[in-house]
């Protein structure tokens, strides 16, 4: 008897059972959050044990037909698509046509990273890790936003062009562009389109039959929701931004009823249905395994020890567990996906407002829940945060302003703005040009036609643009350099709000007088 309870509370110890959140406690918590974070309309699922145990939507789609959010309702999922794209890899891995190390040059010849020795030594591991050399979101501007011509082979090309902030594989920096080459890389390995390749061999299968590779291959689109964003001080429809060559790094449109099974074969290692198989457990394991270390800073409640990113998939340890996460964003639009696959808990949180204090909100007090960890209220923890940071960076931004706006009202102040007239041209960019437009300073780019708007004068050779485009909340210092006869010669760029997206990466730009 003595021997069989000190069994029972061993087991105990293991697996401790913790009081799980439940639906109605999830309702409430969805509710707050959208009151909270003035987001209009959220969806969220729960797996636990390879079963849906919630799967709910809340708000509406859309501020503009108050149609209702519900468990079929499709979000784009931004940046969770990668793992979509690594697991493609795998599979053609499984296949014997490639290896993870196969070095890019064997797929793509014309592929050329800034230095020689990292072109020569770029593996398909490397598209997928962030740890290229490649500063934040390096390039990001040949997408984003979607008004350009850039295509999937100039996005190529032009990796050339961009000079790395960091050694090889020596540090973590996210970015996108090396996964729209892995998306070539499984186009030219299957003989099919990276879309076509997900549709037919990953949601097909899965019966994933809803989901589409982008927004504009969806067979039905009366329940998409709407992106939002605040633009001046109000949450609004904004426009649905996203290139399509990009699809491989963040195309996907799906719904969090899909996004279930989805998540059920990544934690059963690719298994789905009755002894079927997407990819083999040697692939979930390598796309499961620390690849680029992310340093961890300071202690938090899940006494995370470290952490990094995978294939994929960022990795870390929460209270013991291995957890295997993704957010993903566009304008208007943010999701998270959380694995713990040891408890086969996934959660699933999709949103159409850009604020990512939300999802946090809502995954982490479900995950707590499942670790029982109590006492914590994670929307008054993330709401604090966000006011700091948008008070913080409210200030920056309005200093700036009055000062212009004080310049402007001193008409005596006015000055000769024609040296910086012109067109200058950066190597992977192109063209932009400076000129008078209906009595105003102007600021366009010719190849990413809603990068426009007005200069203002600032400080010395330094101007502000202002974006026509108020959504974007990217505002940038547009900084003059100067010849020996005081004419403009070469412009650098900087966003103003720390909260400016990083994918707006106006300081990977140098341009020159052309």
């Amino acid at each position: 008897m003595k021997k069989n309870f000190l069994t029972f509370l061993c087991l105990i110890l293991i697996h401790p059972a913790f009081a799980q959140i439940s639906s109605a406690e999830i309702d409430a918590l969805v509710e707050k959050t959208l009151t909270t974070f003035d987001v209009p309309g959220i969806a969220v699922a729960v797996v636990k044990d390879g079963k849906v145990i919630h799967s709910k939507g809340y708000g509406v789609s859309s501020l503009k037909t108050g149609k209702k959010v519900d468990e079929n309702t499709l979000f784009g999922i931004a940046s969770n698509s990668k793992a979509f794209t690594s697991a493609a890899l795998g599979m053609l891995i499984d296949e014997k046509k490639l290896t993870w190390d196969t070095k890019v040059t064997d797929v793509i010849p014309e592929f050329r990273m800034y230095n020689p020795y990292v072109t020569e030594e770029f593996t398909v591991r490397d598209l997928l890790t962030h740890r290229s050399g490649l500063g934040l979101g390096a390039g990001d501007l040949m997408f984003w936003p979607d008004s350009n011509n850039f295509t999937s082979k100039d996005i190529i090309h032009n990796l050339r062009y961009l000079k790395p902030v960091s050694g090889f594989r020596t540090k973590y920096d996210y970015d996108n562009l090396l996964y729209i080459v892995a998306g070539e890389v499984v186009k030219r390995i299957s003989g099919i389109s990276w879309e076509e390749f997900i549709e037919t061999r990953i949601l097909k299968p899965l019966q994933m039959n809803k989901t589409a590779a982008s927004f504009k291959r969806l067979k039905d689109k009366s329940n998409v929701i709407d992106p939002h964003a605040p633009v001046d001080g109000k949450v609004k429809v904004i426009r649905r931004d996203w290139s399509e060559v990009a699809n491989s790094a963040g195309g996907i449109y799906s719904n969090v009823s899909d996004m279930s099974k989805w998540i059920i074969t990544q934690m059963n290692q690719g298994k789905y249905g009755d002894n079927q198989r997407l990819f083999s457990q040697q692939a979930s394991d390598e796309m499961w395994t620390l690849q680029t270390i992310i340093p961890v800073r300071g202690t938090s409640v899940y006494n995370t020890h470290f952490s990094g990113y995978g294939l994929g998939w960022f990795l870390s340890d929460v209270k013991g567990y291995k957890q295997a996460t993704h957010t993903g964003g566009l304008a208007g639009i943010v999701t998270q996906v959380t694995l713990l696959p040891e408890l086969q808990l996934g959660i699933i949180v999709f949103t159409n407002q850009q604020a990512g204090a939300a999802f946090n909100s809502v995954t982490n007090t479900i995950k707590d829940s499942y670790l029982g960890i109590k006492g914590l209220d994670r929307i008054k923890e993330y709401h604090d945060r966000l006011v700091k940071n948008e008070a913080d960076a409210k200030k920056i931004t309005t200093e700036i302003w009055t000062k212009i706006e004080a310049e402007q009202k001193n008409k005596s102040a006015k000055a000769d703005n024609s040296f910086i007239l012109g067109t200058y041209t950066d190597p992977w960019f192109g063209d932009v040009e400076v000129s008078n437009k209906n009595g105003k300073l102007w600021f366009q780019s010719k190849r990413s036609f809603l990068l426009e708007g007005e200069l203002f004068p600032y400080k010395g050779n330094t101007y502000i643009v202002k974006w026509t485009e108020r959504s974007f909340d990217a505002d940038a210092y547009v900084m003059f350099g100067l010849d020996s006869d005081g004419k403009a010669n070469s412009i650098k760029m900087q966003s103003i709000s720390p909260l400016t997206d990083f994918s707006f990466d106006f300081q990977d730009l140098n341009f020159e007088r052309k």
